[in-house]
Protein backbone atom coordinates (compact mmCIF):
# COMPACT_ATOMS: atom_id res chain seq x y z
CA UNK A 1 0.00 0.00 0.00
CA UNK A 2 2.88 2.37 0.79
CA UNK A 3 4.31 1.69 -2.68
CA UNK A 4 0.94 2.51 -4.29
CA UNK A 5 0.68 5.77 -2.31
CA UNK A 6 4.21 6.72 -3.34
CA UNK A 7 3.34 6.01 -6.98
CA UNK A 8 0.35 8.32 -6.79
CA UNK A 9 2.41 11.03 -5.10
CA UNK A 10 5.25 10.76 -7.62
CA UNK A 11 2.87 10.77 -10.61
CA UNK A 12 1.05 13.83 -9.29
CA UNK A 13 4.29 15.70 -8.55
CA UNK A 14 5.71 14.95 -12.00
CA UNK A 15 2.50 16.08 -13.71
CA UNK A 16 2.36 19.30 -11.68
CA UNK A 17 6.02 20.07 -12.32
CA UNK A 18 5.45 19.66 -16.07
CA UNK A 19 2.58 22.12 -15.93
CA UNK A 20 4.54 24.63 -13.87
CA UNK A 21 7.46 24.31 -16.30
CA UNK A 22 5.17 24.78 -19.30
CA UNK A 23 3.65 27.87 -17.68
CA UNK A 24 6.91 29.29 -16.34
CA UNK A 25 7.24 32.15 -18.83
CA UNK A 26 3.63 33.22 -18.32
CA UNK A 27 4.09 33.20 -14.56
CA UNK A 28 7.27 35.31 -14.72
CA UNK A 29 5.86 38.26 -16.64
CA UNK A 30 2.18 37.76 -15.75
CA UNK A 31 1.21 37.94 -19.43
CA UNK A 32 0.76 35.40 -22.19
CA UNK A 33 0.70 35.85 -25.92
CA UNK A 34 -2.38 34.53 -27.64
CA UNK A 35 -2.37 34.14 -31.41
CA UNK A 36 -5.64 34.13 -33.29
CA UNK A 37 -6.69 34.45 -36.91
CA UNK A 38 -6.25 38.25 -36.84
CA UNK A 39 -2.71 38.28 -35.50
CA UNK A 40 -1.06 38.36 -32.11
CA UNK A 41 -2.41 40.04 -29.02
CA UNK A 42 -1.07 40.14 -25.49
CA UNK A 43 -3.33 39.48 -22.54
CA UNK A 44 -3.01 38.90 -18.82
CA UNK A 45 -3.98 35.49 -17.48
CA UNK A 46 -7.40 35.64 -15.86
CA UNK A 47 -7.75 32.88 -13.27
CA UNK A 48 -11.34 33.86 -12.41
CA UNK A 49 -12.33 33.49 -16.05
CA UNK A 50 -10.38 30.24 -16.27
CA UNK A 51 -12.10 28.95 -13.12
CA UNK A 52 -15.50 29.82 -14.62
CA UNK A 53 -14.59 28.03 -17.86
CA UNK A 54 -13.53 24.89 -16.00
CA UNK A 55 -16.64 25.05 -13.77
CA UNK A 56 -18.77 25.11 -16.94
CA UNK A 57 -16.98 21.92 -18.05
CA UNK A 58 -17.63 20.35 -14.64
CA UNK A 59 -21.32 21.29 -14.86
CA UNK A 60 -21.54 19.47 -18.20
CA UNK A 61 -19.61 16.59 -16.65
CA UNK A 62 -22.15 16.38 -13.79
CA UNK A 63 -25.02 16.50 -16.28
CA UNK A 64 -23.58 13.50 -18.16
CA UNK A 65 -22.72 11.72 -14.90
CA UNK A 66 -26.23 12.21 -13.52
CA UNK A 67 -27.69 10.93 -16.80
CA UNK A 68 -25.55 7.79 -16.57
CA UNK A 69 -23.90 8.60 -19.90
CA UNK A 70 -20.44 7.03 -19.77
CA UNK A 71 -19.84 7.82 -23.45
CA UNK A 72 -20.33 11.56 -22.82
CA UNK A 73 -18.11 11.38 -19.73
CA UNK A 74 -15.35 9.55 -21.58
CA UNK A 75 -15.38 12.34 -24.19
CA UNK A 76 -13.93 14.67 -21.53
CA UNK A 77 -10.79 12.49 -21.36
CA UNK A 78 -7.90 12.35 -23.81
CA UNK A 79 -7.06 9.00 -25.39
CA UNK A 80 -3.88 8.86 -23.26
CA UNK A 81 -5.50 9.97 -19.99
CA UNK A 82 -4.63 8.46 -16.63
CA UNK A 83 -6.97 8.45 -13.66
CA UNK A 84 -6.03 7.68 -10.08
CA UNK A 85 -9.14 6.87 -8.09
CA UNK A 86 -9.43 6.10 -4.41
CA UNK A 87 -8.83 2.43 -3.55
CA UNK A 88 -8.40 1.37 -7.20
CA UNK A 89 -5.45 0.64 -9.44
CA UNK A 90 -4.31 3.32 -11.88
CA UNK A 91 -6.48 3.34 -15.02
CA UNK A 92 -4.85 4.29 -18.30
CA UNK A 93 -6.51 5.20 -21.57
CA UNK A 94 -9.91 6.52 -22.55
CA UNK A 95 -11.47 3.09 -23.23
CA UNK A 96 -10.41 1.70 -19.83
CA UNK A 97 -11.65 4.85 -18.06
CA UNK A 98 -15.01 4.57 -19.84
CA UNK A 99 -15.32 0.90 -18.81
CA UNK A 100 -14.57 1.81 -15.19
CA UNK A 101 -17.24 4.52 -15.31
CA UNK A 102 -19.81 2.09 -16.73
CA UNK A 103 -19.03 -0.39 -13.94
CA UNK A 104 -19.39 2.33 -11.30
CA UNK A 105 -22.65 3.63 -12.74
CA UNK A 106 -24.16 0.13 -12.70
CA UNK A 107 -23.62 -0.01 -8.91
CA UNK A 108 -25.12 3.41 -8.10
CA UNK A 109 -28.49 3.70 -6.41
CA UNK A 110 -31.17 5.05 -8.75
CA UNK A 111 -31.92 8.73 -8.35
CA UNK A 112 -28.54 9.68 -6.93
CA UNK A 113 -26.94 12.89 -8.21
CA UNK A 114 -23.47 14.35 -8.14
CA UNK A 115 -22.09 17.89 -8.25
CA UNK A 116 -18.53 19.07 -8.85
CA UNK A 117 -17.41 22.37 -7.32
CA UNK A 118 -14.23 23.94 -8.70
CA UNK A 119 -12.31 25.42 -5.77
CA UNK A 120 -9.32 26.63 -7.79
CA UNK A 121 -8.08 26.61 -11.37
CA UNK A 122 -4.73 27.91 -12.52
CA UNK A 123 -2.51 27.48 -15.52
CA UNK A 124 -1.61 28.97 -18.85
CA UNK A 125 -2.72 28.83 -22.48
CA UNK A 126 -2.73 25.07 -22.91
CA UNK A 127 -2.65 23.56 -19.42
CA UNK A 128 -4.89 24.03 -16.40
CA UNK A 129 -4.75 22.41 -12.99
CA UNK A 130 -8.09 22.20 -11.24
CA UNK A 131 -8.79 21.46 -7.59
CA UNK A 132 -12.34 20.67 -6.60
CA UNK A 133 -14.76 18.83 -4.40
CA UNK A 134 -17.42 16.22 -5.13
CA UNK A 135 -20.80 15.83 -3.45
CA UNK A 136 -23.12 12.91 -4.15
CA UNK A 137 -26.71 12.91 -2.91
CA UNK A 138 -29.37 10.22 -2.78
CA UNK A 139 -32.83 10.56 -4.33
CA UNK A 140 -34.08 12.43 -1.23
CA UNK A 141 -31.32 15.06 -1.48
CA UNK A 142 -29.35 13.72 1.49
CA UNK A 143 -25.57 13.89 1.05
CA UNK A 144 -24.19 10.35 0.83
CA UNK A 145 -20.62 11.03 -0.28
CA UNK A 146 -18.07 13.81 -0.33
CA UNK A 147 -14.59 13.79 -1.76
CA UNK A 148 -11.99 15.93 -3.45
CA UNK A 149 -10.09 15.77 -6.70
CA UNK A 150 -7.40 17.33 -8.81
CA UNK A 151 -7.55 17.33 -12.60
CA UNK A 152 -5.06 18.42 -15.22
CA UNK A 153 -6.63 19.71 -18.42
CA UNK A 154 -4.86 20.23 -21.73
CA UNK A 155 -6.23 22.20 -24.63
CA UNK A 156 -6.05 20.02 -27.75
CA UNK A 157 -7.47 21.21 -31.06
CA UNK A 158 -9.20 24.08 -29.25
CA UNK A 159 -10.93 21.81 -26.71
CA UNK A 160 -10.09 21.16 -23.06
CA UNK A 161 -9.54 17.45 -22.32
CA UNK A 162 -8.63 15.86 -19.02
CA UNK A 163 -5.23 14.19 -19.23
CA UNK A 164 -4.77 13.27 -15.55
CA UNK A 165 -7.00 13.18 -12.52
CA UNK A 166 -6.86 11.93 -9.00
CA UNK A 167 -9.63 11.71 -6.42
CA UNK A 168 -10.19 10.42 -2.93
CA UNK A 169 -12.89 10.20 -0.30
CA UNK A 170 -13.39 12.53 2.62
CA UNK A 171 -13.45 10.97 6.07
CA UNK A 172 -16.92 9.66 6.82
CA UNK A 173 -18.63 11.09 9.86
CA UNK A 174 -19.38 8.59 12.61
Amino acid sequence: MKQFNRSILVTTCVALSLIFTACNNAAEDKTTEVKDSTGTMTSKPDNQSLKAEIQALENEWAKADNAGDATALAAFYSDDAVTLSNNKPMITGNAAIKKDMEDGMAKRPKGSTVAYDVMDAYGCDNYVTEVGKITRKDSTGKSTYTGKYMAIWEKRNGKWVCIRDISNDDVKEK
